[in-house]
């Protein structure tokens, strides 16, 4: 079988992306996305971290990856799999979990994975459907993600979340990304110190400044491929000092360079 790698948007769940891997070998370093994740094995088996807490993922499983969670899910020894991502914004996940529980903000999942054959075989359906569209997608998608969040959420017990400085400190390291941000300009504009900061960030997200700034730099320049910028300005828009700095970070995150992100969308 051929190693393939395919990313789908459709214009109208602009919420949603869609990534199906085949046949792949290829190894993540430990990332994170803005948008909460739901993942699942179509053939092979993985092994995957996810803030700590490390599970074994082979088909009848979904893996659940909350918004700006660092994680990283590889495959088991020098075997290959294939695989598909559903990429889901959190604002319109809160939306659906509001039906259920009048919540304001999205409420993270407990649990990292799921073993439902029924809604594995959902997913697949969902997956294999969603490059074509259809006019029930919207709420098909809003009931599978529903049936996950009745399962793996429990708002009752939930921990408070982040300190909302830390909360405000993401904000601005999303922002300005062409910019540069030291740590020290960081914590002056808090009134903290530098070490202080850093501990307490990386305490509360399990990722330091700069890397959730990083992080944020691929995502950016995700959108900026998918409207057809050419990598070397998108790399300059982004932050990295050029295009061969964007291609090395883009590849170590997502296993693959702008140019074949790129082409999905051409």
């Amino acid at each position: 079988m051929t190693e393939n790698e395919q990313f789908y948007i459709n214009g109208d769940f602009p919420f949603v992306e869609l990534r199906r891997s085949t046949n792949s070998g290829r190894h993540f370093k430990p990332h994170m996305h803005q948008r909460f994740s739901i993942g699942a094995i179509n053939c092979g088996e993985v092994i995957y971290e996810v803030a700590g807490a490390k599970a074994r993922l082979g088909p009848g499983g979904l893996a659940l990856i909350n918004p700006d969670t660092l994680h990283c899910c590889n495959p088991v020894g020098s075997t290959k799999r294939t695989y598909l991502v559903l990429y889901l914004d959190p604002a319109w996940c809160a939306n659906v979990q509001a039906n259920v529980w009048q919540n304001r903000q999205f409420i993270p999942v407990d649990e990292i994975s799921l073993g439902h054959d029924r809604l594995y075989r959902k997913f697949m359906t969902l997956a294999h459907d969603f490059p074509a569209g259809g006019a029930t997608m919207q709420d098909e998608l809003s009931s599978f993600v529903r049936a996950i969040f009745l399962r793996a959420c429990t708002p009752e017990t939930r921990n408070p979340g982040p300190l909302p400085h830390i909360e405000a400190i993401k904000k601005e390291l999303a922002h300005n990304l062409e910019r540069s941000l030291p740590l020290e300009q960081l914590a002056h504009n808090y009134r903290s110190n530098p070490y202080t900061l850093l501990r307490q960030f990386k305490n509360a997200t399990g990722i330091t400044p700069h890397a959730f700034r990083l992080n944020c730099r691929i995502s950016k320049a995700k959108k900026l491929l998918r409207a057809g910028l050419e990598p070397a300005t998108v790399a300059l828009q982004c932050g990295f000092f050029d295009q061969s700095h964007l291609h090395r970070h883009f590849k170590a995150m997502t296993t693959i360079t702008p140019g074949e992100y790129q082409r999905n969308f051409a």
